[in-house]
């Protein structure tokens, strides 16, 4: 039977265990968008606490579209150099790197008057307020090509693998959802036809970088609010990027708006302290994709994600909020399988000042 811990291929990446740090957003770039040494050593603390595969937190893939402060960049050439050393640090520590892209859209709530800000439709975003300019069939194709740069970049980097961010309502996310995507064209209406701009993206990495270089995905498998992707289109939104070559497929759920409780979990089957929110819906995916994919969403029993490898097609699971608790409990389970996470699921590590663990703040 398959290990939580063993050695694994995944679209050509050796694997050290099953176990991804998710990308999350640390708040820690400088204002350029580029890696600080304090990002730099986050980032390589995770590498040495044992996970197989780290996704930093999300790049904004064009100069004018940064969703929220102290994020990364791969917006251009500048970003390369600094990210290339700490990518090989990474590698030196036994872990590979991915680089998660995306392109915020009405969420973005940082410093969003007078910039251009894309939307599948107008429609003005609940949480933010903000009404993004529906999005021409030019400006999808500059989109496209900024992805694939973007890409080409994240490669050059040394990054050994990129991550499409459509989940949580950012950009691509909305695309997939008929609340934000109003189109009456070949992108909106059919999940096929909101599913495309994702295709051509896909499409423009492979012929910016050729077949091999492995892309994969974040995806809700439902946004959990009124008249919002729905379970069943996600899964065939799934069956068409696996056709299409996609290496792997995270899955995650919800979208932010002003209730909280659309955000990470269903809100009347489950409650936060509950764990592997999503498996329900990764393991009908698995079956239906010859994608390997990828759980999110409280994952924070190493037993319990065994059994959960044991008994369905789920391939690998990604961690985001224990990490930041506990940049080493890959490494803690893999001598107790029984340690349990000093992690509590508060989400009091997003911070203004940076996203660290609120037990590490009381300390320092």
């Amino acid at each position: 039977m398959s290990s939580l811990f063993e050695t694994t291929n995944l679209a050509g990446m050796k694997l050290r265990n099953r176990l991804v740090r998710s990308a999350t957003w640390e708040r820690m770039a400088d204002e350029r968008g580029h890696l600080t040494p304090r990002l730099e050593q986050t980032l390589l603390r995770i590498a040495e606490g044992g996970v197989a595969l780290i996704f930093p937190g999300y790049a904004f893939v064009t100069a004018q579209e940064q969703p929220n402060p102290g994020m990364m960049g791969i917006h251009d050439d500048a970003c390369v150099p600094g990210l290339r050393g700490m990518t090989d640090e990474v590698h030196e520590r036994g872990a590979v790197i991915g680089l998660q892209m995306v392109y915020g859209g009405s969420l973005t709530n940082y410093r969003p008057e007078g910039r251009l800000i894309w939307g599948p439709s107008a429609v003005t975003h609940p949480l933010t307020g903000v009404t993004p300019q529906a999005m021409s069939h030019e400006d999808i194709a500059a989109l496209v090509e900024a992805f694939a740069l973007a890409a080409g970049r994240a490669q050059r980097a040394g990054f050994d693998c990129v991550q499409l961010h459509s989940s949580h309502g950012y950009l691509l996310s909305q695309f997939l959802s008929p609340v934000f995507n109003r189109r009456e064209d070949d992108y909106g209406g059919s999940v096929q036809n909101r599913c495309r701009i994702h295709l051509e993206i896909l499409a423009g990495i492979r012929q910016e970088l050729g077949e091999n270089y492995p892309v994969l995905i974040k995806i809700n498998c439902e946004d959990f609010i009124p008249g919002g992707l729905t379970a069943t289109d996600s899964l065939e939104a799934c069956r068409l990027l696996d056709q299409a070559g996609i290496s792997g497929i995270e899955i995650s759920g919800g979208m932010r708006t002003k209730d909280p409780e659309t955000f990470f979990i269903k809100p009347h089957i489950l409650k936060p302290e509950q764990q592997c929110y999503y498996c329900p819906y990764a393991a009908e995916v698995a079956q239906k994709v010859s994608a390997p994919v990828i759980l999110v969403g409280g994952n924070r029993d190493a037993l319990m994600l065994q059994n959960i490898l044991d008994d369905t097609a789920i391939s690998y699971f990604s961690l985001s909020r224990t990490i930041i608790s506990e940049p080493d409990l890959v490494n803690k389970w893999r001598e107790d399988p029984t340690h349990k996470p000093r992690c509590l699921a508060c989400n009091k590590c997003f911070d203004p000042e940076g996203h660290i663990c609120i037990l590490d703040r009381k300390q320092s």
